[in-house]
């Protein structure tokens, strides 16, 4: 079932469902072995996630982790969409950008 929506024209229900599907496509494309097309689905279910988070919920100059990359952190600069541009903490520094999904915050965690 392909959607025709967009991320941002979706509701909480139609994103829920839409992560569900992709969920389950990697699974599969994982077990044939398709690795390509397993990290395709996953990029894709994360910027759905991206769409259920409020981005107000993410703070300029605050550092969050980076879920998925253990002890890795990030400073987050500013955001564009469901992209929060920034840098890692212990790198050279050079601007990126990750779907807001991707950040955990430290004061949860902690």
């Amino acid at each position: 079932m392909e959607n025709s929506k967009k991320y941002s024209e979706m509701n909480e229900h139609e994103l829920r469902s839409e992560i569900g599907s992709l969920m389950e496509k990697a699974r599969k494309a994982e077990q044939m072995g398709m690795i390509n097309e397993f990290a395709v689905y996953q990029r894709k279910a994360l910027m759905a996630k991206s769409y259920m988070i409020d981005p107000k919920t993410i703070t300029k100059g605050e550092i969050y982790r980076i879920e998925g990359d253990e002890g890795v952190f990030f400073h987050v600069d500013y955001l564009k969409g469901r992209f929060a541009w920034g840098y890692r903490l212990g790198g050279e520094r050079a601007e990126e950008a990750l779907p807001i999904a991707m950040l955990q915050s430290v004061k949860k965690g902690l």
